[in-house]
């Protein structure tokens, strides 16, 4: 019997290639079919193993979960950027590989983002959803998140409605 390891841990510059290439296959997947595909395609593009080196040399915030030698997925998270909404801290991105989404694995890494957030005095938190990405809705909904606030993004041609889910202080 095999033993596999599973931990979050911290990414660092060597786990950018391997980093877009779960953020790639992460953002296909999970919005194929809401996000127009030229515009898709051009958001993923713009996020190579030189963006994310960039990212972590500069010391953004990207926690790991990484299944024996795979990066399963990643959480980006820092301090909330919505200076209308009364949160310390927010998840900018949290994404599965499709294969490890469902199994609990979301919200493991959920919680080592939160926690570290925590630990440096962010214990209020906001995550924002597309709307029409009823797997993050339900989600963070199953997670406690409250919806706080409504917004939309545009992507060429067309304008989606997010939904902003906060956390409490606790």
């Amino acid at each position: 019997m095999s033993t596999v390891l599973i931990e979050v841990r911290r990414a660092k510059p060597a786990d950018a290639g391997a980093l877009a290439a779960a953020h790639d296959e992460a953002w296909r997947t999970t919005y194929r079919g809401i996000i127009p595909g030229a515009e898709l395609e051009k958001l993923i593009s713009r996020r190579g193993p030189a963006w994310w080196e960039n990212a972590i040399r500069k010391g953004s915030r990207i926690s790991l979960l990484v299944f024996g030698d795979r990066i399963a997925g990643y959480a980006n998270y820092g301090r909330n950027r919505a200076r209308s909404l009364n949160y310390d801290g927010e998840i900018y991105e949290l994404y599965l590989r499709p294969e490890f989404q469902g199994l609990g694995f979301g919200r493991r890494l959920f919680a080592a983002a939160r926690r570290d957030l925590a630990q440096s005095g962010l214990r209020s938190l906001v995550v924002w959803a597309l709307s029409d990405n009823t797997p993050a809705v339900e989600f963070y909904r199953a997670l406690g998140g409250r919806a706080v606030a409504r917004s939309s993004e545009r992507f060429g041609d067309r304008t989606l409605d997010k939904i902003g889910f906060g956390w409490p202080s606790g």
